[in-house]
Order: structure tokens, then sequence, then C-alpha cells
């Protein structure tokens, strides 16, 4: 692969990475099926894209996106917690409502653009870097903090109940901690990461589009099983730098079999499988040993 593609596809897992960091708070820390990633990541791109067309500052755009995120989050976590909505189908409910939300973000137009238009990358190009050195950057620097502050919260009294919650729900309501509280807390910041990701990837590709969230969750749990396969779990830190990892790693294998010349319609299908296959290794893993074991008596 020529230097351009290998970049590109390595800030594409970076962006992408951070959307992988949200689907594991909800997957893994709070163990919930949350299917609200795929309307709270074009919100987020609706929302930072539309800003940007309207005039707005890139910066203030992201951060607008990252609010976003967390109200659907929010609203995600009430219909669970309070109306007692099985978390799947609360998440599938926001993801609907989110559809129709996008468009009048973007104006009741299924996409907008803003080519041509500074975005976020902007002021790394004109430190002298070209487009994708700039996406790689401004990637990195984005990743680094997110991962700094994710290990640093959840390591506090708060964050600790919020993964105490995930693993036994019912031990951590006997220490007197209100389970809704940190299931809400923790799909708030898991749909307002998302949304970030979002309007990072929107700026980069220059428009949002209200269907861009298709498959989304999918993308996000291959990159948090394939970088648990790859790179191991062995402490919390760990966990956070292997996601990022599986995201990078997944969209260098995306480039490589586009190469080789697949067809992109194929391209959700190969991930599903892709994802299937990591999430049987455990059990293909067990079944092995144990044959291994029956031979060696």
């Amino acid at each position: 692969m020529s230097t351009g593609l290998v970049l590109s596809t390595v800030w594409q897992g970076l962006l992408w990475g951070i959307l992988a960091l949200g689907v594991y708070i909800t997957y893994r820390v709070l163990d919930v099926a949350d299917l609200t990633v795929e309307g709270s990541y074009p919100l987020g791109a609706a929302v930072a894209v539309s800003f940007i067309a309207g005039g707005g500052s890139p910066v203030i755009a992201v951060v607008l996106a990252f609010l976003a995120g967390s109200v659907a989050g929010i609203v995600t976590g009430l219909l669970h917690t309070k109306l007692k909505i099985p978390a799947l189908l609360a998440g599938i409910l926001t993801m609907i409502g989110l559809y129709s939300i996008n468009l009048r973000v973007m104006g009741n137009k299924s996409n907008v653009s803003i080519l041509r238009m500074d975005t976020i990358y902007t002021f790394f190009g004109n430190m002298g870097f070209n487009k994708n050195e700039s996406i790689l950057v401004c990637g990195l620097i984005f990743v680094a903090v997110i991962i700094v502050f994710l290990y640093w919260f959840f390591g506090t009294e708060i964050g600790a109940a919020i993964r105490a919650t995930g693993c036994n729900k019912q031990m951590i309501r006997a220490q007197g901690i209100d389970t809704d509280v940190t299931i809400i807390l923790g799909l708030l910041i898991s749909n307002g990461m998302v949304s970030m990701a979002g309007a990072l990837i929107g700026q980069s590709q220059g428009f949002a589009d209200a269907g861009m969230g298709t498959g989304t969750i999918v993308i996000g749990l291959a990159s948090v099983i394939i970088g648990e396969v790859l790179f191991g779990t062995r402490n919390f830190m760990n966990w956070l730098l292997a996601v990022v990892g599986g995201s990078i790693v997944y969209r260098i294998v995306i480039a490589f079999v586009l190469k080789l010349g697949m067809n992109q319609n194929d391209m959700k299908l190969f991930t599903a499988i892709i994802v299937v296959i990591a999430l049987a290794m455990p059990l293909l893993k067990e079944k092995i040993s144990k044959a291994r074991g029956r031979e060696e008596c």
C-alpha cells in the first residue's frame, strides 16, 4: 500500500477508535446492548457539519456534537431505567427518533456538505501538514486525551460505581449506589463520544449524511473484539489501548480486502463475519484445548 493509503487507513482507525471506545463503555463496562450509537453517530456529524456550514467554529462544533450525543444517551437511559423498557429496545427507539432529528438538524436535507470550508483539521494544514497528516495528528491528540480521561474517570468513585454496575448490579445496589444514575451516566459518556467521533469523521469527509450510521454498532463491536483478541485485556489501560488498536487493525483489514478487489457492497457482510469469528474465538479455543487434552490422555 502507498504511504498516503497507509496514513488514511490509520487516521480512519483512530477516529473510528473513538466510536469504538464509546461502544466499549456500554458493551463491556455497563454490559448493555445499546443501539443508540446508530443514531448518535450521524447526529454528531449532522450537528458539527451543519454548525460549520452556518459559519460556526469547527472546535465548538465538536463540543456541540458531544453534548447532542450525550442528550441522546440520557434519553435512552431514562427510557431504560425509569420506564423499564429493555435496554436493546430503548436504544432502538432512540435511534429511530434520531433519524428524524438528524434530518431536522440538517435543514430537512438528507446530507450537508462543507467541502472547501475550514474544519478542525485546517489548523494543522496551516502548519504545513497535508490532509492525511493533519487528520492523523488531530486523531492522535483526541484519542490520547480521551484515553487518559477515561482511565482517570473510571478510577474515581463514580467511575468505579459505573464499572461495578456492569459487573454486579445487585451488589452495587446493596452498597447504596443508585444504579439508574450510573447507567444513565455511562450511556451519556458513551453516546457523547460516539457523536464526537461522528463530528470528527464528518469533518474529515466534508459532509454529513442521514444514513451514515447504518452498521455503526457492528463496526464498533468488531473493533472492540478484534482488539481484545489481538492485544489482550490485562488491565483497564491495556483494554482501552486494545480497543483503539483493534479499530486500526480493522481498518487495515478493510483496506487490504478492498485492494484485493472486494466489492464495496459486500463490506457490511464481511464485517459481520469478522465479528462472528471474533465472538466465537473463546469457544473455539476452549474446544481445541479440550481436544488436545483428550489426545494427550
